[in-house]
């Protein structure tokens, strides 16, 4: 059916766009960003981290939300020091997706008001895994995670009347060729490839985003999201030998600093230049077009009830 379904939607420039990889234009912000509040999860390591310094650098407060507490402890103390800005952090472990839930609900509760939101948690896996909530683990990760804290926070960031969402996405998207899979989200019938469940799960965050651009139009609020280069990070390290080593000596050997990510990421979230532009795919700086399955309003439409469904949010 996916296959059909896309198949005359596919132009050259798709194609380009998933080899040519990462521009070389990337657009700088300056502004200042003092008293500002950025949440971040995933912020330890690779792109959450170098995003968490970057902001900090222009006087941002932080709230980091990790899995890891004895990183974030040390984290927030190298923040607070070297910068000398607030620095707070939240335990979510987003393969249990109470912990998300819990975390959102406190959000939700507090009096924080958020300027910046970066969805940067996300895991590559060669291995297919089901979680303990039935689902499988890329999906769950680097998808139903922000799907949660968006749907959970999603009133009180349109109350605020003003906040910049962002999902750190990849060009990886694009390995999802012919659509999600909606019939089969924990591939029983079909089979799982790491590069095939990566690029499920980033096409369902892009289909997300056409439903939440639609909840905030209006409202101030914005959402994007953006392919981060291909940069340094440790992500995929739990998987066997054979991928470490090809990531090691393939992937890594082009692979640049995170910097160039999180100096992005700045100005997605502060730039003027991008005040009221919401629901569209960054390739770092520039705008890019989605490949066709993360465009279809009609997948979008059934994948927003079923993951209200699969994340407990009913």
């Amino acid at each position: 059916m996916g296959m059909r379904r896309y198949r005359k939607q596919y132009k050259w420039s798709n194609i380009i766009a998933m080899m040519k990889g990462t521009s070389k234009e990337l657009k700088v912000c300056s502004d200042d960003f003092t008293g500002r509040l950025v949440a971040i999860t995933g912020a330890t390591s690779g792109i959450g981290y170098a995003a968490a310094r970057e902001y900090a650098s222009h006087g941002a407060n932080l709230l980091l939300i990790n899995r890891n507490e004895e990183k974030s402890i040390t984290m927030c103390k190298e923040i607070q020091q070297e910068f000398q800005v607030e620095c707070d952090y939240k335990i979510a472990d987003f393969s249990l997706l109470s912990e998300v839930r819990n975390v959102g609900r406190e959000l939700l509760e507090s009096d924080l008001e958020f300027d910046v939101i970066i969805h940067n948690a996300g895991i590559y896996s060669t291995k297919k895994i089901i979680t303990e909530d039935g689902n499988e683990l890329v999906f769950q990760i680097d998808y139903l995670g922000s799907f949660v804290l968006n749907y959970i926070l999603k009133e009180k960031l349109r109350a605020q009347g003003k906040a910049r969402v962002i999902f750190v996405n990849s060009e990886g998207h694009r390995f999802a060729v012919w659509g999600i899979g909606l019939h089969d989200p924990t591939y029983e019938k079909r089979r799982h490839s790491g590069l095939g469940s990566y690029g499920v799960a980033k096409t369902a965050q892009l289909l997300s985003m056409i439903k939440f651009a639609e909840y905030f139009e209006g409202s101030g609020v914005t959402i994007n999201a953006m392919h981060p280069g291909n940069v340094k990070t440790n992500s995929g390290s739990q998987n066997g030998r054979i991928y470490r080593w090809y990531k090691r000596n393939l992937i890594d050997r082009s692979a640049k600093d995170p910097q160039i990510s999180a100096t992005a990421l700045y100005y997605l979230g502060v730039s003027k230049e991008i005040e009221g532009i919401s629901g569209k795919f960054f390739n770092l700086t520039k705008e890019e077009e989605p490949a066709p399955p993360a465009l279809d309003r009609e997948v979008a439409e059934e994948l927003w009830h079923k993951s209200i469904e699969m994340a407990g949010l009913e």
